[in-house]
């Protein structure tokens, strides 16, 4: 299990096999800091399973004509 934590908390190293540290900040901008490392970690699984980052299958494109 992966977990996302704020520094500081070392109450889940116990729960988790990894961890992803965040700094402490207010609580309506943790989501802001917890996402940036689950970003980066989709895309190196992506890259390690080779799978094109930059042209994602299933993606549905909207195509605006004036």
């Amino acid at each position: 299990m992966i977990a996302v934590a704020t520094e500081g908390n070392h109450a889940i190293e116990g729960m988790a096999d990894a961890v992803f540290w965040v700094p402490a900040t207010e609580e309506m901008l943790s989501p802001l800091l917890a996402v940036v490392p689950l970003q980066l970690f989709a895309y190196h699984v992506a890259r390690a399973n080779g799978e094109s980052v930059d042209q994602p299958r299933n993606l549905a494109k909207t195509v605006t004509v004036e």
